[in-house]
This record gives C-alpha cells, structure tokens and sequence, in this order.
C-alpha cells in the first residue's frame, strides 16, 4: 500500500489519484493529513503538497485538485522525457510538473466545460483540444506520465512489489445501417430508387433491384462475417444498434422491422449488443429513455452500454441523462474528425461531473480511431489506415491499456465508398492480436 501526504483530501484528489495509481498502475493507495501518521509509515510513501515535509519522495501540488467548478486555467506546455506535459514547477519536486493536476485536466475534459465553438453538429471538435493544438492527441499521455511516474517511485522504492496490468483490445460496431436495401418501407425504397435514376446512378439501381427480390446479398448485411472473425480471433466484440426513428441522420431499419429485430436477437447469441442514442438524443432525456427501453424490449435483456449517433454529446449533461437511466458504460469518447484519445488515455475511466464535484458510476471507454475518420476525414488508403492502427495500436501497448476500435458493419461491405477497405477489418484483428 502507497502511503499518500497532502494537506487536503478533495474529492478531485481522491478521484485522480485512484486513476493513475490504482487504475494504471495497479497501486493500491491511502490518504493522510496527519504528519505523525505519514512519518511512521514504514512503506512506500510520497506527499503531494505545496512544500515538502522534509527529505521524503514529494510531487508540489498545483492549485487544481483543491479548487471547486471551473476556472480560467494557465497552461505551459514544456517536455518530460520525450513527452509534452503541463503544470510544470521550478524548485524541489521529485517529478517536474503536477501530473496529477493535469491528468485531472485531461481526463475530466475541463476544456469541454469551457466557453467554446461548436460544429456543425454540436459537437467539441478536436482542433481546438490541447491535446491536437500541441500535438500530443495521439498518445495516451496521462498513462504515458504514469509510467514514467513509476520509474521514479521504483528508484525510491525498489523492493515493493509492483504488478502490471495486461494489454487489451476490445472491437465496437457501431450499425447505423443494417442494410443497404433490404428491409426498408416501400416509400423509403420508391424514394431511393427515383433519386438513383435522377442522378444516373444506373450501378445502385440495378444493385437496389437485385437485392431487393433475393437476386444478391444486401451489401451491408456483413454481420456473420464479422462473427467468424470474432470466433477466429477471439476478439471481444460489442454491437450498437441504432433504433431511433427515422429522420434525416437516423437512417435505420425500422425498430420495427421482424428481420431486423431478429437479427439483433442473433447478435445477442455471439456478442454484447448495446444501444446507438439517435442523434436528437443528446439533451433530450426523453428520447434516449424510449429508444432504451425499444431496446430491451427487443433483447429482453437490460441495457447498459450506449454510444451516441455521430458521436453527438454534451459533458456533462449527455452523460447525466446517461446515469439517470442507469447506463453503466459509454463509448462515445473520441473524435469524428480525428484518430487518437480525446481524455488522453486508453484507461476505461469513472466519469468525474465538476458541476457536483463528484465521481459518478458512469465508467466512459475511449476509443482510439474509427474507420470513417481514417477514410472520410483523413482520406487514408487501407493500406496507409492499417499503418496508423497499427501506430495507435503499438502506443497503447506499450503501456499495456485497453485498444478500442470503431467500425461499422457497411465498412467490410467493399460497397460503394468502402472499396477496397473490406480486409482491412480482419487485417487489423490479425494485428491487434499479435
């Protein structure tokens, strides 16, 4: 056990320091405020105050972790062992910067709660991040800093025993699109069958036609081919169906639907199925509370993963909506527009809400890419998509973290924008297994 010093226990320093000593490094850890206590301890120990005690492993306290709500926050980037970091110190302290103020920072993404522009889809968008203005957006700093940090207590503490956590990969298929063709209204089919004819499409008419009466396989249906994978790979694999009513971003099968209902209840069969929020439900608590229970009634089981639509949400109050229908885990943390750690860490994580200082039960998973990002925003070829998988890849595993990938089930389609990409998905499993 890691004896801990500070002047103050704050609900922010006991959520902090549970993330990196706990969490990442597998450290089991206690608070004193008391001198006597923490100078009679005869284990590893540090203090993490404004002025050291005296000769012990000591971190200087930056104000952060001991102030309540959101304040305007000075931040100057400098370097520690190859790595950006921030909250740096002059004078005695044992690591040169506060890393657990700025993993607090990060993790709690204190940035969203500032003033900010959104896009077009009110989203944070991560070219204003400092994570992308500073070029650290791909690395998972704050389990980067961890070990780093872990070096450093080694060095003064060589005959604890320290344990590591074991890397893991865990794949996400998000289905926007159950299918292409198949299973639509007959207005929905009507209507795509005149818009392929207005724009010459001569090439979806006759694929829409075929599919329709069983001339072909529905492009989009890949789902048995991403199980075969799966059981090949042994590969954790979570499923989110988006159920929502059709509007112009939510562009499902209806919930309706017998084969579509169907083929969710298969999927329970061979993976984790969780709910896809349409994209009308991020400040809409209503909406998601429907489509939760549209879900369950189909699996008839209870629900408790989601991922927003367009990766559409709002801290914290998305996520309190989240906690109050009892979601236990989320997997909206990353970027449309870009690859890498939106909370700068592959560590599933303890949503912290700073409107009411407290750490709640909602547990956020970060993702590290999505395919529609390495194709649609980064316009990567599969060859060159498989290259920077493999980039994120090898810097979660060097800190043993969780790797988690987005795709959709269209995207082993080889239809259409997707040519080309169908083997990247297996050649990534291949990968990431490695």
């Amino acid at each position: 056990m890691l004896l801990i010093y500070t002047h103050k226990i704050t609900p922010r320093i006991r959520y902090i320091f549970k993330h990196v000593l706990t969490r990442i490094l597998q450290i089991p850890i206690n608070f004193t405020t008391k001198v006597e206590e923490f100078v009679a301890h005869n284990g590893p120990k540090f203090s993490y105050t404004k002025v050291a005690l005296g000769k012990e492993f000591f971190i200087k306290s930056h104000e952060l972790l001991f102030q309540q709500g959101i304040k305007d926050v000075d931040i100057t980037i400098k370097d520690w062992n190859g790595t950006p970091c921030f909250f740096p110190f002059q004078g005695r302290s044992d690591v040169p910067f506060d890393i657990f103020a700025a993993s607090f920072f990060l993790i709690t993404r204190y940035e969203e709660y500032l003033p900010h522009i959104k896009d077009q889809h009110g989203r944070f968008e991560a070219y204003i991040s400092l994570a992308f203005k500073n070029g650290f957006l791909e690395k998972p700093v704050i389990d980067i800093w961890s070990y780093n940090f872990l070096e450093e207590l080694k060095k003064r503490f060589p005959n604890y025993n320290y344990t590591e956590r074991t890397y893991e990969y865990v794949s996400t298929i998000d289905v926007d699109n159950a299918f292409a063709y198949k299973h639509k209204s007959f207005m929905r089919t009507i209507g795509g069958f005149l818009k392929d004819i207005y724009y010459l499409n001569i090439f979806n008419v006759w694929d829409r036609f075929a599919v329709i009466f069983n001339l072909k396989k529905d492009p989009f249906n890949t789902f048995q081919h991403i199980i075969d994978l799966k059981k090949t790979h042994n590969t954790r694999t979570l499923f989110f169906f988006l159920i929502g009513d059709y509007t112009s971003y939510d562009t499902n099968v209806s919930s309706a639907n017998s084969k579509f209902r169907l083929l969710i209840k298969d999927m329970v069969d061979y993976a984790r199925v969780a709910l896809h929020p349409s994209y009308y439900t991020m400040n809409n608590a209503s909406l998601l509370k429907k489509e939760k229970e549209r879900l369950e009634a189909i699996t008839n089981l209870p629900i408790k993963r989601s991922r927003q639509h367009y990766l559409r949400f709002s801290i914290p109050n998305t996520y309190q909506k989240l906690i109050d229908l009892e979601i236990e885990e989320d997997y909206s943390m990353g970027y449309a527009s870009h690859a890498g750690f939106r909370a700068s860490t592959c560590t599933p994580f303890y949503f912290y809400d700073i409107n009411f200082e407290i750490q709640t039960p909602l547990k956020i998973f970060p993702f590290a890419l999505m395919d529609t990002t390495l194709n649609d925003y980064m316009k990567l070829t599969p060859k060159q998509a498989l290259g920077k998988i493999r980039d994120l890849k090898n810097q979660v595993k060097k800190v043993n973290g969780v790797f988690i990938t987005l795709f959709h089930n269209e995207s082993l389609s080889e239809y259409q924008r997707w040519r080309g990409w169908g083997r990247l998905y297996s050649s990534m499993l291949k990968m990431v297994k490695s």
